[in-house]
């Protein structure tokens, strides 16, 4: 793998349009983490899995010098999941955020898929996450007042 232009903006590009999809849905649900979190989270995290590739490349076949790009996708993991958390509010018995904070995860996910170079997976997973987010809203909505449950879980 050479440091080539367009694929960095290729793979970097792709993650950002997607998160800001995802994001876009969070915008219209009116949560407080929007485009533009949604993102850079994704974005970054191409970038992350992006340099690691470039990194272990440069490296590859130096003696007592191993480096896993995987290593890095699994802090991503652990780093948006603590975004995540800051982001959950428990008051009164009530959950607030749960589903943004699961989106973030989703969008570093995408970033990863896209950093890797897996486009049609990320596209695949960013159409999945919005029809969740979308459809089954519409669905969840209706369900929980029949049922008389409050909205304890953001949707």
């Amino acid at each position: 793998m050479t440091l080539d232009i367009w694929d960095t903006v290729m793979r970097l590009g792709i993650a950002l349009v997607l998160g800001l999809v995802l994001g876009l849905e969070r915008v219209f649900a009116n949560k407080s983490a929007g485009m533009r979190t949604y993102g850079l989270v994704a974005m970054a995290s191409a970038f992350f899995v992006y340099t690691s590739q470039l990194v272990s490349m440069q490296y590859l076949g130096v003696e007592g010098f191993t480096f896993d790009p995987l290593r890095v996708a699994a802090q991503i993991v652990v780093g948006v999941g603590f975004l995540g958390t800051g982001l959950i509010v428990f008051q009164n018995n009530h959950i607030a955020n749960l589903t943004t904070a699961a989106g973030l995860w989703v969008a570093a996910s995408i970033g990863m898929a896209a950093g890797f170079g897996l486009f049609t997976e990320a596209v695949i997973v960013t159409v999945l996450a919005l029809v969740t987010l979308v459809i089954f809203s519409f669905i969840e909505r209706p369900l929980r007042k029949r049922i008389g449950e409050k909205n304890d879980i953001e949707s």
